[in-house]
């Protein structure tokens, strides 16, 4: 009988939670910012692929015996990198949404 009180209780909570316009703000920031960079992520690893196996442009001579393939692998490195680091500077905003989602959920 107690387990499905708290159960109850839980369900209670979650559903006031993700109804919180607090929590609506949270998914908002995140969606904005994930889903745009998502996009760019796959674009750029997916064109490296798609370009050497069906167009010649990466075949053409950057610096020496070094193509344009080359480069561009090389750079999916520094997006990859770069992405993380932008991610993780983000994330102490996200950090600070979630924060105030709990203390509102603290208060009720």
């Amino acid at each position: 009988m107690e387990a499905r009180k708290i159960k109850a209780t839980n369900e209670n909570d979650y559903s006031a939670i993700v109804q919180s316009s607090s929590f609506q703000t949270l998914l908002s920031e995140k969606k904005k910012f994930i889903i745009p960079l998502t996009i760019f992520f796959f674009c750029f690893y997916f064109a490296l692929p798609v370009l050497t196996s069906y167009t010649t442009i990466l075949n053409q001579k950057f610096i020496g015996d070094i193509t344009w393939a080359w480069v561009f692998a090389f750079l999916q490195f520094v997006m990859t990198w770069a992405l993380c680091m932008l991610y993780t500077k983000k994330a102490a905003k996200f950090d600070q949404l979630a924060e105030k989602v709990l203390k509102e959920r603290s208060k009720s």
